[in-house]
């Protein structure tokens, strides 16, 4: 599911990609899209985006203001599996759910594309109210969301169950909560409270009016904390382009920045709501009864098949003699010898590859 890595990485591909771009027309949405019909039609305007969390914004906004229609804006969440590209509007991508075609000939069009479907995009500007600050974009106020409300019977539930919890931690995923805890040598079923409450000290010894700036970011650069990892965890992954739409193949470089999430030799578990989370050593107090850790296996080193288009060696007479008499040799069966009394013909020998 993408995370808010994918959201600001496809911010930026939009932002770039269109920058230049002038789209004409009406917005075109399949039968089956999740969304409304966007009552938009202009003969040339622009397309801006913003992420915050897991949603994204775009803004249609007409290249002549006083002649336009006054802008309109689209807020998506991606689902499961939904992203952003542009193409040749002759070559529309399957699931390609709506579409922003261009003005030049031939035309492009910037595509929302969701396999699975459970992407959907409303009309109107307003972030969905019950998301909290953005981990990413808005660090200071989503650290001092979760702090001020630790009371909240929220966080009485595992620290990695409440990860998930959009009000507080707005844009952390599946892969991001295994990758911030794992660092942090963090059990992902120690009470979420629990491991919260000894940042409000760490926050009032950072606010140490003693101390000097150098040192307060020595300090946080030294011993991060849980909330500066998600905001610092997620920017890795946006720095290097790992999930970048323009490079879709770059998927491998992704992998090797794992270091918890689906890597072999680490254990899993289904958490509360049934979704697995990814960890190394002791779950921690409250894992769910009945359950035993799995392991995700370690890769087997690869084995060399035989080429099947590299021919079977030839067999001199010589070696087809030896052959024969190997064959008439006496054998030692239940205790007794026998011989072979048939001649075998000679025959190719094929060099036979184990897999």
């Amino acid at each position: 599911m993408p995370e808010c890595p994918e959201l600001h990485l496809a911010g930026r591909f939009i932002n770039v990609a269109c920058r230049a771009l002038v789209f004409a027309g009406g917005v075109e949405r399949s039968p089956v899209g999740r969304g409304p019909e966007v009552p938009f039609r202009c003969e040339a305007y622009g397309i801006s985006a913003l992420a915050r969390g897991k949603e994204l914004r775009l803004t249609l906004s007409a290249l002549d203001p006083a002649a336009g229609p006054p802008p309109q804006d689209l807020v998506f969440r991606f689902g499961m599996s939904g992203s952003f590209r542009l193409c040749p509007a002759a070559e529309l991508p399957r699931h390609a759910h709506l579409r922003f075609l261009t003005r030049e000939s031939p035309p492009r069009a910037l595509c929302f594309v969701d396999p699975r479907r459970f992407g959907s995009w409303r009309l109107g500007d307003a972030w969905q109210p019950e998301r909290g600050p953005c981990v990413i974009s808005e660090y200071q106020a989503f650290r001092e969301n979760v702090l001020k409300n630790l009371d909240d019977r929220a966080f009485d539930k595992p620290i990695c169950e409440v990860l998930l919890n959009q009000k507080y931690f707005n844009g952390i995923g599946n892969y991001l909560r295994a990758e911030i805890l794992y660092r942090l040598k963090i059990p992902p079923f120690e009470k979420a409270r629990t491991m919260l409450e000894a940042l409000k000290e760490q926050e009032m010894r950072k606010k140490d009016p003693s101390l000097t700036l150098s040192k307060k970011v020595k300090l946080r650069q030294e011993n991060p904390d849980l909330l500066e990892l998600c905001h610092t965890v997620p920017k890795e992954v946006i720095s290097a382009e790992l999930l970048d739409p323009e490079h879709s193949d770059n998927y491998a470089a992704f992998k090797n920045w794992l270091q918890c999430y689906l890597v072999p030799g680490m254990s899993s578990l289904r958490d509360h709501s049934g979704r697995t989370i990814w960890f190394q050593g002791d779950p921690g107090p409250m894992a769910p009864k009945g359950q035993r850790p799995r392991k995700a296996p370690r890769k087997k080193s690869p084995q060399v098949k035989a080429d099947p288009e590299a021919p079977s060696p030839k067999v001199t007479p010589r070696a087809s003699k030896q052959h024969r008499k190997a064959a008439v040799k006496p054998l030692k069966s239940q205790g007794m010898f026998r011989l072979a009394t048939e001649k075998l013909p000679a025959t190719n020998i094929n060099l036979i590859s184990s897999e």
